[in-house]
């Protein structure tokens, strides 16, 4: 379904450039206040994350809200998972987010929650871009207006919900872990958590000034947490991105484990506890090594397209519990309704004490395989999944990697580009085979326009 605003994660851009400005934020809350309010004054739950340009963009989304007659509920700087938790929490009808998340500073976004605390479908977000760009006049008779409240506590009521993930009759104690916050949301929440649970907390990247999100810092700057865990002697280091639900964790040798290699611990200790309840969701990008070494273990294992979204609804349809991204990206769903840095990273704690193993000796049982990614730039009008030599060539490279390797060709959403994905046990014949396809690639889209 094509839209014209909203991406797969809300709507995202540049700041001070449309539709990332105050008049269209605005008019964005006016038209889902009207598309998703079923009562008079009905809640909507509001969170950011760190960047200057949030406070902009809250104000002109409260405007919008109050326009409709719904009742803003401001929560100030809260993790992406917080806005969902308490919009179900509050039985609120809407939840939204300001966040750009791992992007830089100078970019930001907005997207919802349902009631449910769960992404909008494609076809609400549809109904509210059709009103967007409508003439009608959105908002209510001014004795209808609602009002906004600020929720003073939420950080607390966040943190309890985080630490409730934990088992009772576990703690930290005796573990040493370095926290990367990326200067974001999670920075008055993570290190609250760690620290009540009994761990000794070194924190990094909790100094937000609403222009340094992100910067040098976080789960997409990992160099900054492995440097510190090796300095430091921790047991392991937690890198969440700027709105907290990525997380990617650092080993005591200083190896970053991602999203693919967290979820395999997750799924072999709940698997060993009779706790996983189906299999495991990844996507097209998710490394063949998670699939493999998954049903080594007896777990299914299914993908889905590219983005939590789709994780979320490939897990719905199969009524599994468990499912993510290689970026960090990982969805609990018997805890949480949308990916969380914090419960993730704690469902690897749990396993580590289940299993009285370190991260480095969980994650060792799994080698991942190399990948090369190359972005082709086309030529307009070409198709190269359609092309006859680019997919004679595919097939060729698939035929010569076998069972331990594979290729996936994708298009980008927002550019002229094809990607060019490769994986397989050896690294140089990845990089070889992902440049031959690449190669073949080139000269076909310039051979259509020559």
């Amino acid at each position: 379904m094509s839209r014209k605003y909203f991406g797969t994660d809300g709507v995202r851009g540049r700041v001070g450039t449309y539709p990332i400005t105050p008049d269209f934020a605005m008019r964005l809350g006016m038209a889902a206040g009207k598309v998703l309010s079923r009562n008079k004054h009905g809640r909507v739950i509001i969170g950011k994350d760190t960047r200057l340009s949030g406070y902009m963009l809250e104000a002109a989304l409260e405007a919008g809200f109050t326009a409709t007659g719904m009742s803003p509920v401001m929560l100030g700087p809260m993790p992406t998972p917080a806005v969902s938790y308490l919009t179900r929490a509050f039985r609120a009808e809407l939840g939204v987010v300001i966040s750009a998340s791992h992007n830089p500073y100078y970019d930001n976004g907005i997207k919802f929650f349902s009631s449910e605390g769960t992404k909008l479908p494609d076809d609400v977000e549809s109904e509210i871009e059709k009103l967007i760009d409508s003439k009608d006049e959105l908002t209510t008779p001014p004795a209808d207006f609602g009002r906004a409240f600020r929720q003073e506590d939420a950080p607390g009521r966040y943190i309890e919900f985080c630490k409730s993930n934990f088992d009772n009759h576990m703690s930290l104690e005796g573990v040493k872990i370095v926290l990367d916050c990326a200067n974001g949301a999670t920075y008055h929440i993570a290190p609250m958590v760690f620290r009540e649970l009994g761990a000794e907390v070194i924190s990094i990247g909790v100094e937000p000034n609403g222009i340094n999100i992100n910067d040098g810092v976080g789960s997409t700057h990992p160099k900054a947490l492995i440097d510190k865990v090796l300095a430091t002697k921790a047991d392991l280091g937690i890198a969440f991105d700027g709105d907290g639900d990525r997380v990617m964790m650092v080993d005591n040798k200083g190896i970053l484990r991602d999203g693919d290699a967290l979820m395999y611990v997750i799924a072999k200790d709940r698997k060993t506890r009779g706790k996983l309840n189906g299999g495991v969701v990844g996507t097209l990008m998710t490394n063949l090594a998670l699939e493999l070494a998954l049903k080594k273990e007896g777990i299914e294992f299914v993908r889905s397209a590219v983005g939590d979204r789709y994780v979320m609804e490939t897990l719905l349809e199969k009524g599994w519990r468990l499912g993510g991204e290689n970026s960090g990206h990982i969805i609990c769903l018997d805890y949480v309704t949308t990916g969380d840095g914090i419960v993730s990273s704690l469902q690897v704690l749990k396993a580590c004490r289940h299993f009285n193993k370190t991260l480095y000796e969980l994650c060792s049982e799994l080698q991942m395989y190399p990948q090369e990614l190359i972005n082709v730039r086309l030529t307009a009008g070409f198709d190269a999944l359609t092309d006859t030599a680019v997919l004679d060539v595919v097939r060729t490279v698939e035929r010569e990697l076998g069972q331990k390797g594979r290729v996936l060709l994708r298009k980008s959403g927002t550019e002229p580009v094809i990607r060019v994905m490769v994986e397989g046990e050896d690294r140089g014949m990845v990089h070889t085979q992902a440049q031959r396809i690449a190669d073949v690639i080139i000269h076909q889209s310039e051979g259509e326009n020559s």
